[in-house]
């Protein structure tokens, strides 16, 4: 007999979830923890230890999140995106400075990145809107003010702290659900030219050393020992792989400290010297399969803000692994996106796990219907 899943018992709709996905979550983590291991040159701590904790809670928690019912995740789309647009406020009046930005907040136990949080809200409220738009809605420019304000406000916040990495994200992101809701192409255009226009005006906005990164990026031979040095030694490193690597614990360009940030920037290329390049196309299909998933359960949804939330999540996802990893090839500038669930970092792998408990909840109350006005 037919039954909403919103009116599933506990039980049922444990096996509504999507096991597929909730074991290549386990395995990615697990991948971070050998690598994390291997950092610390074959020691839990400070890093691997810290993983374990974050990730079991973070695990914890999405599971969590997906037990709700996708109802409860709708309502509280904008509290949660105020919430998160509170703490982008809060980071620049009392916020903590690490490496040369400000974008934390010390909560005591822990220090949160409101950012990452964003990019999870951000694609919440997104998923509000466009739920409750008609494709005429999306045609009209003037309709379009309220999502565009959206993407905007944490934009600036974030490039203020400043965070160009985070804020492209986001945009990025953000624009792929405009995107998928129907949103005329001459509409992109009309942004892109824009953009492209202002470029040289950006520019003379950008801090000193985020303009080297650019032209560290065109060319870092320039300054070798200077800021070409991150990108020089990873690219040696993950060249020095070869195709089946050195082993694991056997990296010598990051366990002689030659790769700096080897436990979050450039974790990619610690895998890839101790596990080759066959290592890292694994990796490549595990995290393929994980995005694979997630486009899957979207397509599923029978209710347009499922849909959207969790095609818009697994775009983050995807985004925050094509960055960290084109960034370490020397592909494009460094900016700090971390490879997710893999990378040292505690905001990133909450807002990550958080997210994937979103597009799990999606997967078990696919079948829950509501109307698009709300």
């Amino acid at each position: 007999m037919y039954r909403e899943n919103e009116n599933l018992s506990f039980f049922e709709k444990i096996q509504q979830l999507s096991f597929g996905l909730i074991l290549l979550i386990i395995i990615v983590g697990m991948i971070g923890l050998l690598a994390l291991y291997s950092a610390a040159n074959g020691n839990l701590e400070p890093w691997a230890s810290k993983h374990i904790i974050r990730f079991s809670a973070g695990f914890c928690g999405m599971m969590i999140v997906a037990m709700i019912n996708i109802r409860f995740w709708l309502k509280l789309s904008y509290p949660f995106y105020i919430l998160s647009l509170l703490l982008l406020i809060a980071v620049e009046v009392k916020g903590h400075i690490g490496m040369g930005a400000q974008r934390w907040i010390d909560l005591g136990f822990m220090r949160l990145q409101p950012s990452e949080v964003m990019k999870i809200t951000l694609i919440m409220a997104l998923a509000r809107f466009f739920h409750g738009a008609n494709l005429e809605d999306v045609k009209s420019p003037l309709l379009l003010i309220k999502p565009l304000i959206l993407v905007a406000l944490p934009s600036a916040l974030v490039l203020i702290q400043p965070d160009l990495g985070t804020a492209l994200m986001l945009i990025t992101a953000a624009g792929s659900l405009f995107f998928l809701s129907g949103v005329p192409l001459w509409m992109f255009g009309g942004v892109i030219a824009l953009i492209m226009a202002s470029m040289p005006i950006f520019w003379q906005f950008l801090h000193s050393y985020q303009k080297k990164r650019i032209l560290t990026f065109i060319n870092p031979e320039n300054d070798p020992l200077g800021d070409g040095y991150h990108i020089i030694q990873s690219k040696i490193a993950l060249g020095s792989g070869g195709i089946k690597g050195k082993g694991f614990l056997q990296g010598t360009q990051s366990h002689l400290n030659f790769l700096p940030e080897k436990q979050t920037d450039f974790i990619f290329t610690l895998l890839a010297e101790e596990w080759g390049l066959l290592g890292g196309l694994s990796l490549f299909t595990i995290l393929a399969m994980v995005i694979a998933y997630g486009f899957l359960i979207a397509r599923r949804s029978y209710n347009q803000y499922g849909r959207l939330l969790a095609t818009g999540i697994i775009i983050n996802f995807a985004l925050y692994i094509f960055i960290n990893i084109a960034m370490v090839m020397g592909l494009i500038p460094v900016v700090g996106v971390p490879l997710p669930m893999i990378s040292n970092g505690g905001s990133a792998m909450m807002a990550v796990l958080f997210g994937f408990g979103l597009i799990l909840s999606v997967g078990v109350h696919r079948e829950v219907k509501f109307a698009r006005k709300l």
